[in-house]
This record gives C-alpha cells, sequence and structure tokens, in this order.
C-alpha cells in the first residue's frame, strides 16, 4: 500500500504513537529517519529491557524479527508488530529449532546458552539466553564445571571463550553482515589511518578481532567512541550506527570498514527492510502483528528473564533516549 508524497510521515507517526498509546522502539542499525523518530534507539540489551518495562499498549520495533518475538516473550498481554514481517536475521535463520535440539540431544548435561539473535523456539530449548553486552557475564554464571553449549554465533562464542577461559561446544552461525569483514581491508584502513582505533563487534571472525583495538556490544562501541581521545575510529560493524556516533560526538570521524569484496554487504539487508513509510503504517493498522502460542512463549520467556536478572545484577547502560 502506498503512502500520499504530501504526508508528513514524522509527524503522523507521533501523533499514531500517541493515540495509540504505543512506543517506538528502535536498533542502532536502522536508517537514521526511524532513529530520529523512536523514543529509544539502544542494542539488544537495552532494548529488551525497556520492552521488559514498558507500559505502553503497543511495542513497535524497529528491528528484526527475532527483537520483534522477544518483546512479545515478555509481554504476552500487549500488542507486538514490525513494520516488515520478512526482517529476519541470518542468526536465527541459520540456526532452525529443530536441528538445533537434535543437536543438543548430542550433549547432555550441559546448560544451553543461546545469544538472543534466535528464534522464539530456539530460545524455548535454551537455559540462559545473552547479548553481546552480558555474554560474558551469562557464561561466567554457570559453575566453571557445568559445561555448556553456545549457540547460535560462533564468532561471539568464541570470543567470550577467550574472555572466560571457559571451553564451550559452538553451533556453527555466523551474522552474514559481521563475518564478510576482512581482516586485509583492516590492515590496510590502519595503514591510511595510523592512530585510529578500530572498533569491532565480538560476531566478527577472529581474525579481524585480533587487529582490533576495542571489541563490544554496539552499545559498548558508542561508549567507546565517547570517552576515547582519539578523533578518528574505524568501525567493524553494522554502519546504521554511525549516525548515532555522529550524534554523540560531531567533531569525530568514523570509517566504516568495507567488506573484503569492496560491495556494500555491511549494511544489513533485514535491518534497511524497515521504512518510515512502512513504521507509519505499521502503526496506523496495528500490523504485521506478532503473535507466539503460549506454550512455546511461556517456555521462552524463562531463559530470558535469567538473562535480564543476570544483566540487572551488574551495571549496564540505559537504552538511549532520542533527542
Amino acid at each position: 500500500m502506498t503512502v500520499s508524497a504530501t504526508l508528513d510521515l514524522e509527524a503522523e507517526i507521533r501523533r499514531l504513537k500517541t493515540e495509540r498509546k504505543a512506543v517506538l522502539l528502535a536498533h542502532y542499525y536502522q536508517d537514521s529517519e526511524i532513529q530520529d523518530v523512536a523514543d529509544f534507539v539502544g542494542d539488544s540489551l537495552q532494548l529488551s529491557q525497556q520492552a521488559a518495562a514498558t507500559n505502553a499498549d503497543v511495542i513497535l520495533f524497529a528491528g528484526v524479527h527475532f527483537m520483534a518475538e522477544t518483546a512479545k516473550i515478555v509481554n504476552p498481554g500487549k500488542t507486538v508488530i514490525l513494520p516488515d514481517l520478512d526482517a529476519g536475521c541470518s542468526l536465527a535463520e541459520g540456526c532452525p529449532a529443530p536441528q538445533f535440539e537434535k543437536f543438543l540431544a548430542r550433549f547432555p548435561g550441559h546448560t544451553v546458552i543461546s545469544y538472543i539473535n534466535c528464534s522464539a523456539a530456539v530460545k524455548a530449548l535454551s537455559d540462559i539466553i545473552c547479548t553481546s553486552s552480558n555474554a560474558v557475564a551469562v557464561v561466567e554464571s554457570v559453575p566453571r564445571e557445568t559445561p555448556i553449549v553456545f549457540a547460535p554465533d560462533q564468532h561471539l562464542g568464541r570470543w567470550v571463550m577467550k574472555q572466560t577461559g571457559r571451553p564451550m561446544i559452538l553451533w556453527p552461525g555466523s551474522c552474514l553482515v559481521h563475518e564478510l569483514f576482512n581482516e586485509r581491508e583492516i590492515v590496510h584502513l590502519k595503514h591510511r589511518n595510523p592512530g585510529a582505533p578500530v572498533l569491532a563487534h565480538p560476531e566478527c571472525d577472529e581474525r579481524v578481532l585480533a587487529h582490533a583495538d576495542y571489541v563490544g556490544s554496539t552499545s559498548g562501541i558508542l561508549a567507546e567512541v565517547r570517552k576515547s581521545p582519539a578523533m578518528t575510529f574505524i568501525i567493524a560493524t553494522e554502519p546504521g550506527i554511525i549516525h548515532q556516533m555522529k550524534k554523540l560526538a560531531p567533531t569525530k570521524n568514523f570509517i566504516p570498514a568495507p567488506a573484503g569484496n569492496g560491495c556494500a554487504c555491511n549494511n544489513c539487508p533485514f535491518m534497511k527492510m524497515n521504512t518510515l513509510e512502512k513504521v507509519y503504517l505499521a502503526l496506523r493498522d496495528l500490523t504485521p502483528e506478532i503473535t507466539l502460542e503460549e506454550t512455546l512463549r511461556a517456555r521462552a520467556e524463562l531463559p530470558l528473564r535469567r538473562m535480564l536478572a543476570i544483566s540487572a545484577g551488574t551495571p549496564k547502560a540505559a537504552a538511549q533516549p532520542v533527542d
């Protein structure tokens, strides 16, 4: 359905948010115009915390499908909508629940930690959920004598193993965006920009992370930009975050790390499926709506609540209110 070109989408979205008693949550990887009309912009942990705490009647999640599912899991009585129902995630799609269940059968007695980038059905098969912000803390919450299965991101899992010294069984999944960052390109950028720190997301391959000056979640990368005295940074994560970096540090320079083949593949195609027009239509029509079968939802909520409880016991940054 098309929308009139004369319609002030930003004004209409703000009006509908009030009318629907809705909150608009947006991930850092969304287009800048969506970030600017959101109530909160954050990473997966921050947004799941906001979703769990909101008193809004409607949650519009400008992100991808697993994020909106997460909001529904902790808000069964609320209407949760996603601008584009096809906005998926390569990590979630690369770990189908039936195959994961068969995989887990090979490792009885293991605690199952799943990265939040997975389906509700995979969450329901897990003991604890984690995000890149709290993965180390979640792993360290498990007794050292207890073996762990970590899914679905093998690169995040391998990085956490190095941080904690904990061996883990890894599901062989990866993010199609972060896996494309190339070690050779990172080295070339560092040579052309001496002194510029490389800030990388732990979903990147370990060969890229070996050249990073800081490895962390999107919120952690933003915090590093804020506190670092450097004026130029090489950013090895989805470049949508650079919009918030420029707002946070307008005098600093940010160089997005390219993919190895020279394409713009470091832009997440799923995140970019959401548009301002789709946000408006979702609020207007309260669709596409996320629904979950109750037994599945309840099973998925337990590991999510465990994660939120662990994070509540550690210092955390609040999701970033939009000016």
